[in-house]
């Protein structure tokens, strides 16, 4: 375990950031940058963000199939999906990723009714 950091930005931020203006704890560290490296061009090779949009457009097609009153919209960006629930349930977004949980699915409770799903850069049909 490495442990790495990363900043992205666009020419406007990057052209005015100056020597002292940003720090990084994790920022620096010769094997940590090169495996970071590694792990970016494995990304790009193995064309996991290609995959990462289809399989979550997938994703969402499926969940929309779902007709239930307990879903209020499903959106998201590639893989990571939220589902958000019905403000009017006697239950949250904690209380059913428990749920989930207890049948196998993890997934994350964001806001108050809102469960991201965020499966595998390499997950298939």
């Amino acid at each position: 375990m490495l442990p790495v950091s990363g900043c992205l930005a666009d020419n406007f931020i990057m052209d005015n950031i100056g020597p002292g203006d940003h720090g990084s704890t994790y920022g620096g560290n010769p094997l940590a940058m090169a495996v970071a490296k590694a792990a970016v061009e494995t990304i790009v090779e193995e064309g996991m963000v290609e995959n990462s949009q289809n399989m979550g457009e997938l994703l969402k097609s499926e969940l929309r199939k779902i007709n239930s009153p307990l879903f209020k919209d499903i959106r998201g960006r590639g893989l990571f999906v939220g589902v958000e629930l019905d403000n009017d349930l006697p239950v949250n977004g904690n209380h059913f990723a428990k749920i989930l949980a207890a049948e196998g699915l993890l997934t994350k409770a964001t806001h108050d009714y809102t469960i991201r799903l965020a499966p595998p850069l390499v997950i298939t049909e």
